[in-house]
């Protein structure tokens, strides 16, 4: 947890807020591929990448 309270201040000071959206997708993209591991979906997702 330490780690996101430095990486948010780092931001703040840097004012590097376009690195957000970046690291949100990025986080949305490997939820996705870590939960469709298992399910049917799976082909699905990777004819995506």
């Amino acid at each position: 947890m330490s780690f996101l309270i430095e990486f948010w201040n780092f931001l703040k000071v840097r004012k590097k807020y376009w690195l957000i959206p970046i690291l949100l997708t990025l986080v949305l993209f490997g939820g996705i591929i870590v939960l469709s591991q298992g399910s049917a979906l799976g082909p699905l997702i990777y004819t995506i990448f």
